[in-house]
């Protein structure tokens, strides 16, 4: 790309000759930028018009410029872990996994920290033993995350070292519950400058995927009070490179008013709300989410309810109360049903139209039939969803339809969820899913129910400006680029551009002015959109080389 040289106080950024993905003029190929607001967006006649001597000239060469991506549920000093860790994402059998902790063994010292494995793939079908695990390692202490971070498998040695076969959870190495807690607290036994260096790696990475800001879900299972104040303080540390803005959550049971004002005192008026992965359930993958009927391949089982509907009605009715959002990590339909009836116990106690002006939020929301989303539309609940669930376990043979047969099919009903009425908003549950938004689009455009796809556009919205409007930002400029907006955007490299359908034999080039529908990458090529840059509120986040 192509810049003049202009005075360094200079606060005016003109960007020509690209596109800008903007509803207020669809077919806009430039851009202003004052400092931290978009001043302008129009065409390339106009941009010629108003450019002058104080402007930085950014030729964009054919580059996209959109709104920047908003990750509505992640967990960030996870996710930078994961990307120092031993990754399993790969591992095709459990063979190959025992090789690559064999492999790790020979080079490392100290604990074996690996996470991603899915056995749902592999030809065994079964996870590692301790016993296995303690071969391959040569007697090591290790904690292998499956993918999604609800259970895990250990070695006999770390086994034995925090005596988890006396805790509720343990089969043979395979941990899930209590005992998976214990194991989980040990592996992240990590100091605050740790923590800070994993932090910043994560939101880096995610700068670099056109990421503006991230939705932290925290909670004392999955880390302590600490962990999110460090990542809280790192949005303001003087001399810091600036990072995408960290939107957080903490997700903890309140039961009193007396209880919530303890919990939320560390966060200093910061917290967005008592949500996130405070857990009804747990996984399908760890046979924990809770569920109706018996698991397809678990007969015995229905899942895990962590909390009562008694207590779901009471948490919401104090959230509600302290004007911050409540809600739940709620995967199975069983477990969706208790927290309903929790709605509905704190709209007897608030109000209906004090529950619903709260906007509670319901994190995955994997298996919800039309009476339940009927529910969540009369109490304006917001569901923020991971479309990469589909792409990973959907579809014949997936691990959906492993563990839950027919019902499969009514997974993650994106379709279903907004045309009827509900917000959803779009992450990655990172690092159970990478950090990849254009990833997460194009899941949600192909998703394996026909019935239950999205245009890209709507994709596009749910994990942009929905994900704003979820966390309650109140600026509804943001998420958009139009005149007034925060300049808040991402440049990509992209091979062409296109109106994208649910049906892709409705995909087509938009040639129709009339349709007045923004561009979008096509995202049926061979070459995914390439980040050139990220911008957030005015101050760069990233650039890649050569731009």
């Amino acid at each position: 790309m192509n810049a003049t040289s202009l005075p360094a106080s200079s606060q005016l950024t003109l960007y020509r000759n690209g596109s800008v993905y903007s509803a207020a003029d669809p077919f806009a190929t430039a851009m202003l930028v004052d400092g931290d607001t978009v001043a302008w967006v129009g065409s390339e006649h106009a941009a010629t018009s108003i450019q002058d001597a104080r402007m930085k000239v950014v030729d964009l060469q054919g580059a996209l410029i959109t709104p920047g991506f908003v990750d509505s549920h992640a967990h960030i000093t996870e996710t930078g872990a994961a990307l120092s860790s031993l990754d399993l994402s790969n591992a095709g059998s459990l063979a190959e996994l025992l090789e690559l902790v064999a492999k790790a063994a020979a080079g490392s010292e100290g604990l074996i920290d690996g996470y991603g494995w899915d056995e749902s793939s592999w030809p065994e079908r079964r996870v590692p033993t301790a016993a296995e695990l303690d071969a391959a390692s040569g007697f090591r202490p290790v904690y292998l995350a499956r993918t999604d971070v609800h259970c895990a498998v250990v070695s006999g040695t770390l086994a034995a070292s925090l005596d988890l076969a006396a805790h509720e959870g343990w089969d043979n190495g395979f941990v899930v519950r209590s005992a998976h807690t214990l194991a989980r607290t040990a592996s992240r036994s990590l100091d605050l400058a740790q923590r800070s260096r994993y932090q910043q790696a994560a939101l880096k990475h995610a700068a670099a995927q056109g990421i503006i800001a991230v939705t932290e879900m925290a909670a004392p299972h999955i880390g302590p009070v600490e962990d999110l104040r460090e990542l809280m303080g790192l949005e303001g540390s003087l001399g810091a490179d600036p990072l995408p803005q960290v939107l957080p959550y903490w997700g903890q049971l309140a039961q009193s008013e007396a209880e919530l004002a303890e919990i939320t005192a560390p966060f200093e008026g910061r917290l967005l709300g008592l949500a996130g992965d405070l857990n009804m359930d747990g996984s399908i993958g760890a046979r924990t989410a809770a569920l109706r009927t018996p698991y397809a391949d678990s007969p015995g089982s229905t899942g895990t309810l962590f909390l009562t509907a008694e207590q779901a009605g009471r948490h919401l009715e104090l959230t509600t109360r302290a004007g911050i959002q409540g809600g739940f990590h709620v995967i199975g339909d069983a477990a969706l049903d208790t927290v309903l009836a929790g709605l509905r116990i704190a709209a007897d106690a608030v109000g209906e139209d004090r529950i619903r002006a709260s906007h509670h939020r319901m994190e995955h929301l994997e298996l919800a039939d039309d009476a339940a989303i009927a529910e969540l539309v009369r109490y304006g609940a917001v569901a923020s969803m991971q479309s990469g669930f589909d792409t990973a376990w959907g579809g014949e043979g997936g691990l959906y339809e492993q563990r839950l047969g027919a019902r499969s099919r009514s997974m993650n009903r994106f379709a279903s969820l907004l045309s009827a009425g509900v917000m959803v908003a779009l992450g990655s549950d990172a690092p159970v899913i990478p950090t990849d938004p254009w990833s997460a689009v194009r899941a949600a455009v192909n998703h394996t129910n026909p019935a239950e796809r999205i245009s890209a556009r709507a994709a596009f919205i749910g994990h942009t400006r929905a994900g704003w409007r979820a966390a309650g930002s109140g600026n509804f400029m943001l998420g958009q680029l139009a005149p007034g907006a925060p300049a808040s955007y991402a440049v990509w490299e992209v091979e062409e551009l296109m109106v994208q359908t649910p049906d892709a034999k409705g995909a087509s080039w938009s040639t129709d002015p009339r349709a007045g529908t923004p561009l979008l990458p096509a995202l049926d090529t061979a070459h995914q959109p390439r980040c050139l840059l990220t911008v957030h509120n005015g101050a760069e986040l990233y650039r890649s080389v050569g731009f």
